[in-house]
C-alpha cells in the first residue's frame, strides 16, 4: 500500500492504525546506571515486549520497530554481536506469544549481510506466524530509508529490464511496490524516544505524511503509558495530507 490519501475514511484519519518507533536511548540509560551498553540493550527488549503487547488496546494494527540500521554495523563488534543476539533472544522468546495471540511478524532490510542462523531464525518466525492478522510486528532490521528506496529503484529496473514491468504509466503507486515496507499501510504516527528530534534515515519514505512524536523518555523505561501519551497526541493533531480546510471539505492548496 502507498502513501495516505485525503480520500481516507475519517475512521481511518482519527486512529493511529500504524505506529513506527524509533527506539533510541539504550546507552544513555545504561550509562546513567554505571553500565555497559549491552545492559541498556536487554533492558530495551523488555520495554519492546510490554509496548507491542499493549498496542492492540490503543487500537493500533501495524507497529513497526527500528532494531537495526544499515549504518549500525560502524558501531563496536561486540556491540554488533549483542544486538544481533538480542534479535535472536526476542523471537525464541516470543514467538510462541506471537503465533498465540494473532500476531504476525516481518522482517524488512537487507538480508544478504545477516548471518545464517539470524536468517534461519526469521524465517522460521515470518512462517510460524504467516497466518496471523490480528496484529502485524514489522521489525527495521539491518534497514535504511534510503538503502530501501534504492534497492527498490534497482529492483523496478531489473523488472522493466526482464519485462515483467513497464515505465508507461510509471507513478508513486507503482514504485511503492517495491519497497520493503510495500504490503502494510505507511505510519499514521512516528514516535522517536530519548528526546531527540530525527528521523535518522528511517521510513523515509513512508513518512510522508505521518505524525512525529518526539518523547523525552529513555527507551528502556518506556511502555504502555508512554504509547498512550503518544497516541493522545496524534489525536489532537490536525491532519490534511497536503490539503487546506475549505467550508469543511478538504480542498488542494
Amino acid at each position: 500500500m502507498g502513501v495516505m490519501s485525503p480520500t481516507l475514511g475519517q475512521e481511518d484519519r482519527d486512529g493511529a492504525r500504524h505506529v513506527a518507533l524509533i527506539m533510541d536511548g539504550n546507552g544513555r540509560w545504561a550509562k546513567q546506571r554505571g553500565m555497559p551498553r549491552s545492559f541498556g540493550h536487554r533492558a530495551g527488549v523488555n520495554a519492546l515486549k510490554r509496548t507491542v503487547e499493549s498496542a492492540p488496546d490503543f487500537g493500533v494494527r501495524w507497529m513497526t520497530v527500528f532494531g537495526f540500521s544499515t549504518e549500525n554495523w560502524t558501531r563496536p563488534p561486540a556491540e554488533v554481536a549483542e544486538l544481533m543476539g538480542l534479535l535472536k533472544n526476542y523471537v525464541r522468546s516470543d514467538l510462541n506469544r506471537m503465533e498465540r495471540e494473532g500476531v504476525r511478524l516481518h522482517v524488512i532490510g537487507r538480508r544478504g549481510d545477516l548471518a545464517p542462523d539470524i536468517l534461519e531464525i526469521i524465517e522460521h518466525a515470518e512462517a510460524r506466524t504467516r497466518r496471523n492478522d490480528r496484529f502485524h510486528l514489522q521489525v527495521a532490521f539491518n534497514y535504511g530509508g534510503r538503502a530501501d528506496i534504492a534497492d527498490a529503484a534497482r529492483r523496478y529496473a531489473e523488472a522493466v529490464k526482464e519485462g515483467r514491468d513497464t515505465l508507461e504509466g510509471f507513478d508513486e503507486a507503482g514504485f511503492e511496490r517495491y519497497l520493503s515496507t510495500a504490503a502494510g499501510p505507511p505510519p499514521d504516527l512516528i514516535v522517536r524516544t530519548s528526546g531527540e528530534r530525527r528521523l535518522s534515515n528511517f521510513l523515509l519514505w513512508e513518512a510522508a505524511y505521518a505524525e512525529l512524536v518526539f518523547q523525552d523518555v529513555l527507551w528502556p523505561d518506556y511502555g504502555p503509558e508512554h504509547l498512550g501519551l503518544a497516541i493522545e497526541e496524534f489525536k489532537r493533531r490536525d491532519r490534511r495530507y497536503g490539503g487546506a480546510e475549505a467550508d469543511g471539505v478538504l480542498a488542494a492548496g
